[in-house]
């Protein structure tokens, strides 16, 4: 276990490399100056050109990786053009966020997923079991800004329990608090969870259908066992190996792909942030937010192969015989 942890590590570290390079080179060929930005079209040339030496812009392109990568192993990330403010204090405040509503919205898919999945197989033969795969399929098919859309007509215009968009603040010093922050998290994070939700249905219900017509299951059955207690306590566990890949993947795919449902319900997550920052050339704040959102996609993927190593006995049979 040693050997494939510290494996799977150096895999991790030489992708955030990897990732990090690709960062840089992709955001240095595009056209733009931030300067010229933050100074505006009609500005002096040379208060531009003034601007960017003192922002560092005018050195090469490779002393400007090296300089970004010895930040991020000091953990000075620099400052914002555009806010003034230390990009490492703009990231945390925004993770405040998006972390909270990826948790949230992770949560829901998840019992949603296992109620619709679990009740698909139990009853594949029956309309009713047809009945919710209908709706899953449906549920794949709707965009998630269309969906956080309707949310915002229904339940904040036509019935107005929920803000239309904001966020309070976690704190009562920010005019919130945590049910008010809730609140203000729950209609997003159902954009986000229902489709999600409707994959991971489908996933768990073919997963369990697979599982059912194992010899072991069989053999459960022919010991007297009803289907629902197979069903629970046999081939729900054998099928969380795909599941839970399904699940690593949806929780990464949150924390990177909120942009849309943030700029949508107004939230200050690290999705708007990098939105404006790309609007305003802040190379800065776009160089480490991607990096960080990449790092996050990178350590999330990283834990699932350590559960399955934990819970899947062929993994680690499979390491035993390379020994």
């Amino acid at each position: 276990m040693g050997w494939f942890l510290l494996q799977r590590l150096g895999w991790m570290l030489a992708a955030l490399l990897a990732a990090s390079a690709a960062i840089f080179g992709i955001l240095d060929v595009l056209p733009g100056n931030a300067a010229q930005v933050l100074m505006g079209p009609e500005a002096d040339p040379e208060a531009v050109a003034a601007l960017a030496a003192e922002l560092g812009l005018d050195q090469p392109a490779l002393q400007r990786y090296g300089q970004w990568l010895w930040g991020l192993l000091t953990g000075d990330l620099g400052d914002s053009y555009a806010y003034g403010s230390p990009v490492a204090d703009l990231l945390q405040e925004r993770l405040a966020v998006t972390v909270p509503l990826a948790l949230l919205a992770i949560s829901l898919s998840t019992a949603l997923a296992f109620a619709a999945g679990l009740y698909a197989a139990a009853h594949q033969q029956r309309w009713d079991g047809a009945a919710v795969m209908g709706l899953v399929q449906l549920g794949m098919a709707v965009p998630g800004f269309w969906l956080a859309i309707g949310l915002i007509w229904l339940f904040s215009i036509q019935l107005p329990w929920f803000s239309a968009g904001g966020f309070p603040g976690w704190t009562a010093a920010e005019g919130g608090g945590l049910w008010p922050a809730l609140q203000a998290l729950l209609l997003p994070a159902v954009a986000l969870a229902l489709v999600q939700a409707a994959i991971l249905a489908r996933t768990l219900r073919s997963a369990l259908l697979e599982v059912l017509h194992e010899d072991f299951v069989r053999t459960a059955r022919a010991k007297g066992l009803s289907y629902r207690q197979v069903l629970w306590g046999h081939a729900l566990r054998n099928a969380m190996i795909p599941v839970l890949t399904i699940m690593g993947l949806q929780f990464a795919n949150l924390l990177a792909g909120a942009v849309v449902i943030e700029n949508v319900f107004q939230l200050p997550g690290l999705g708007r942030l990098l939105f404006q920052a790309i609007a305003n050339r802040d190379l800065l704040v776009v160089r480490n937010g991607v990096l960080l959102l990449a790092a996050l996609v990178i350590g999330v993927n990283f834990v699932v192969d350590m559960l399955h190593a934990l819970i899947d006995p062929r993994l680690t049979a499979q390491r035993r015989a390379i020994r």
